[in-house]
């Protein structure tokens, strides 16, 4: 499995990441909502492990985004809260299961793999434009016998540009999807990107696919021969 977990408490991530990776997954693990929430979009994973109680947002409020966004990948909802109102609350925000703290790490891992195969998923494996293909599962561009590897950035970037492919995008809305609405840093870091993006799309040859720039607005993906697959 792909597991992400979002858990601000550093001794329960490190637990929960420990456990699972020596049960042969791959693990990555958010403190915050706000760099989770890009996250969890742009990677495919198979489950999301959330916590109820975040220090920039409560995980149900963060969950609600992600549902009102389309993702639809599987999540299992921990926290301290034990009533029953409150696990209706956290299913009806979207959570696919609820777990109660403190728990038995087995249970955990039995109610994690039950989701995974429920699965779910929040995109396809492959987007094809021409003969280039975009691997969402392994954040490879792919054209021929060439494969060229992404970073998450990078990946997360080319997936804003996918989703709206023709269409202008602003630097703000690129820094909003990739970085997350509380990055303070410099607006620089989109053009910065846009470089690498450009270098990895020349490097897998991909003649059908170009990050063009439109002064005075943003970036659009232009993809000859129309729209992915």
């Amino acid at each position: 499995m792909k597991v992400l977990i979002v858990e601000d408490e550093p001794r329960m991530a490190r637990m929960l990441q420990q456990g699972l990776t020596e049960e042969g997954h791959q693990v990555d693990v958010c403190g915050r909502a706000g760099e989770a929430l890009p996250q969890a979009e742009s990677i495919a994973y198979d489950v999301i492990l959330l916590d109820w109680g975040l220090p920039d947002q409560d995980g149900v409020s963060l969950l609600r985004t992600w549902r009102g966004r389309g993702l639809r990948t599987p999540v299992l909802l921990l926290t301290a809260r034990g009533s029953t109102g409150e696990k209706v609350v956290g299913l009806r925000a979207g959570a696919d299961d609820y777990l109660v703290k403190p728990f038995d790490f087995d249970e955990l891992l039995a109610r994690t793999e039950a989701l995974a195969r429920r699965g779910g998923g929040a995109q396809q494996p492959v987007r094809r434009a021409g003969e280039l293909e975009v691997d969402l599962g392994r954040q490879v561009l792919r054209r021929g016998q060439v494969e060229v590897p992404l970073t998450r950035r990078e990946f997360a970037l080319l997936e804003a540009l996918l989703a709206r492919a023709g269409d202008v995008l602003t630097r703000a809305e690129l820094l909003a999807q990739v970085w997350g609405e509380a990055f303070d840093g410099s607006p620089n870091v989109v053009d910065v990107y846009v470089g690498y993006l450009r270098q990895k799309l020349e490097r897998a040859g991909a003649v059908e696919a170009s990050v063009e720039s439109v002064r005075g607005l943003g970036y659009r993906l232009r993809l000859d021969g129309g729209r992915p697959a």
